[in-house]
């Protein structure tokens, strides 16, 4: 299909049935608009996380089901509660319920992949009743059968031929004739058993769709009316940006840019596919597009966040003048699946940030690696920092850009700087507490004389 169009709508997008109802109107005004991804319910997610931790009382257990039903049929109450809806989802709590009470659900990432994707389930089906009623040929099509993954569950790797093979055949025939509402966040493995692509897996979904149906565009609706040069919860002179590139745009979502999950970028650079992110409130106020190329490639585009920093340091004599110490400590990590973000070395030390987001389900820094990596050296673990990256073009060719930002940082504790490895961020270690003060600080500096 010509000019095609995927649109995927977040958590807040989909709350409530007057939220739905704005996203429907936007899909009813753009008849290109044929695959529709949506996330579960704002709130819902978190409360099926917390259903796969050990620590869940029966009781606890039983209360956050019965809160799930309540935001669901809040807006089966406003579609009128039409009889199929009603058993469909039904059947969807219930097993939601039975998978929430099962005996080995705490050992199994498995099962806490199939339980975390009942919300998008349920999304999908309530959204795709309301499309209906607003006479529009909708369908609530199980995603699973085309995104194909592999078996790591809780970060599932996408398989990028299969999945197209499956859009082409389930999905291709049918766009001048339908409209699919379906899931973001979720797959099937080989085996046929349900995984997840990890936190903001939604927007990665979504532009794999895109990608495997050779789409002309990816919409990615939000509350928030495009992209910011920086979060405008910290402060109110942040502004939005008209237009950025694939590479401005892919280092704000890697540093903590929430309004986009970094892998999303990769699909869209590989295919082509051009970005689109606004707001489903406020649909006709514009937003930001992100593209290949960019006229307007200013020094510094935005200022991204990123909370529960951990600082690790790794000391030893041994790496003096010696070859394969980082190999033994990236191994170690790799090991565990352990992510790192920056890196800073010495003559005999290294120091390395990790990322230890509250609800992640990958493997973090734990005591077992804390063990094996001190038995070849000196280690330290600091906690509570958060890491703020300046994002812009040629940062590192541009006269005066180094000093400029640390002149507007001399009045803060900085715990690590590194600069170099790309021409597109500046980052740096502060302390969790200051971080909003520094962000505040920051962007007046670079950002309010423009």
């Amino acid at each position: 299909m010509k000019n095609l169009i995927v649109a995927k709508f977040g958590g807040t997008s989909v709350a409530t049935f007057e939220a739905m109802s704005r996203c429907a109107e936007i899909i009813s005004n753009e008849p290109n608009i044929r695959v529709v991804c949506v996330s579960a319910q704002s709130g819902v997610t978190n409360r099926l996380v917390r259903l796969t931790k050990a620590d869940v009382t029966l009781d606890e257990r039983a209360q956050l089901i019965s809160e799930i039903k309540e935001i669901e049929y809040a807006i089966v109450d406003a579609l009128g509660r039409p009889e199929w809806v009603c058993l469909a989802l039904n059947n969807l709590l219930n097993e939601l319920t039975a998978v929430a009470n099962s005996e080995n659900l705490v050992g199994s990432m498995q099962l806490k992949d199939q339980i975390q994707s009942y919300g998008e389930q349920m999304s999908s089906l309530l959204f795709a009743e309301v499309m209906r009623q607003k006479s529009v040929h909708a369908v609530n099509f199980d995603i699973r059968q085309v995104l194909k993954t592999d078996d790591n569950y809780g970060k599932a790797q996408p398989n990028i031929e299969q999945t197209r093979l499956q859009a082409e055949k389930l999905i291709a025939p049918e766009l001048e004739a339908t409209v699919f509402i379906t899931q973001g966040f979720i797959g099937s493995d080989d085996q046929g058993q349900t995984t997840t692509l990890g936190r903001g897996g939604s927007d990665y979904s979504a532009a794999l769709i895109a990608e495997a149906l050779h789409a002309q565009t990816l919409q990615i609706w939000t509350d928030v009316t495009g992209i910011y040069t920086t979060d405008p919860r910290l402060t109110q002179a942040a502004r939005p940006i008209p237009e950025i590139s694939f590479d401005e745009a892919a280092e704000m979502a890697t540093f903590g840019a929430k309004i986009l999950h970094p892998a999303t970028l990769i699909p869209a650079v590989r295919s082509g596919v051009g970005v689109f992110v606004g707001s489903s409130r406020e649909p006709d106020v514009g937003g930001t597009w992100i593209l290949n190329k960019v006229e307007n490639k200013p020094p510094y585009r935005a200022i991204a966040l990123r909370q529960d920093q951990t600082l690790v340091t790794l000391k030893s004599p041994n790496m003096l003048l010696a070859s394969g110490f980082l190999a033994k400590v990236f191994a170690i990590l790799a090991e565990y699946k352990i992510s790192i973000d920056l890196v800073t070395t010495s003559e005999i030390s290294v120091a390395l940030t990790i990322d230890s987001p509250t609800n992640s389900t990958v493997t973090g820094l734990n005591q077992v690696v804390l063990d094996k990596l001190a038995e070849f050296c000196e280690v330290k673990v600091e906690e509570g920092l958060s890491l703020v990256a300046v994002i812009g073009n040629h940062l590192q060719a541009n006269s005066g850009v180094g000093g400029k930002l640390l002149t507007a940082l001399e009045n803060f504790n900085l715990r690590m700087i590194c600069q170099g490895a790309s021409a597109h961020n500046f980052c740096f270690l502060t302390r969790a507490q200051d971080a909003g003060k520094v962000v505040e600080h920051l962007h007046e500096a670079l950002f309010d004389a423009i």
